[in-house]
């Protein structure tokens, strides 16, 4: 069995893999920014960890110990379009579901490269590869976590450490309902948010994303680096990877 860590796992996905691997007798590290939300969780350590701040990184990976398993899942989406997104608000979003993760990927890898053997598991998104109108904040943030996971897939590789990408589409975990929505009444792009209708196929559970982890973990550097969840992510995926690059493409009909 591993020594997994989890980021991000106060709720949704994080919460729901920390349960189902520890049940699975792996030995689970469950870090939150909030460590009181962790307090039901029947893991072996819980700590404190806000991927944003190095120096509340560096003190969680120290009391940690050694990690077989970084599973990278803290992370957050805002609904807005490019045109009038507050660059602040972008900048925290890359801050939070890129910058975190590789800073926490930083920390764990030096280790992992010396006992050469480890696997990190970014959690991505179908948006990794594809996008969605008022969501391409979310979309930009997770193609740049893909394109960082697939350099150190073969950076890190040399040296024993796997790598992989997890993509599921919608998530039954509340964090869509959660997402920060920058479109006021007057804004001229305010109307597209009612059309995205057709992009809301139904969402993954929570389960159904911690089968897939496990599942990761359980074959190691022999998983494939993307791992699409579920038929509807492997679908829309297989279009996007067939689907011509002069056009911009879209999973959905869209009456804009």
């Amino acid at each position: 069995m591993a020594r997994v860590l989890i980021t991000g796992a106060s709720r949704g996905i994080g919460k729901g893999t920390a349960a189902a691997l520890h049940e699975q007798g792996h030995e689970v590290i469950a870090t939150a920014r909030d460590v009181s939300m962790l307090e039901d969780l029947p893991v072996a350590r819980k700590l404190q960890l806000d991927v944003t701040d190095q120096a509340s990184v560096d003190r969680a990976l120290a009391e940690a110990g050694h990690v077989d398993v970084l599973l990278s899942n803290a992370g957050a989406t805002v609904r807005a379009p490019v045109e009038t997104i507050p660059l602040t608000v972008l900048d925290d979003l890359f801050e939070l579901n890129v910058f975190g993760a590789l800073r926490v990927a930083q920390g764990v890898l030096p280790g992992m490269r010396r006992r050469g053997t480890g696997q990190l598991i970014f959690m991505s998104s179908i948006q990794g590869r594809l996008v969605i109108p008022l969501i391409g904040a979310y979309g930009a943030t997770k193609h740049a976590l893909e394109a960082l996971a697939e350099v150190l897939a073969i950076e890190a590789g040399r040296f024993g450490v796997s790598v992989h990408v997890v993509q599921p589409p919608a998530v039954a975990s509340g964090g869509a309902e959660r997402a920060r929505v920058h479109l006021d009444d007057g804004n001229p792009y305010r109307p597209l948010l009612d059309k995205l209708g057709p992009f809301r196929a139904a969402p993954v559970s929570v389960e159904e994303v911690a089968d897939v982890v496990a599942a990761t973990i359980a074959e190691g550097g022999k998983a494939p680096f993307r791992i699409p969840v579920g038929e509807s992510a492997k679908s829309v995926l297989s279009a996007r990877k067939a689907a011509p690059d002069h056009t911009p493409f879209l999973a959905a009909h869209l009456d804009w």
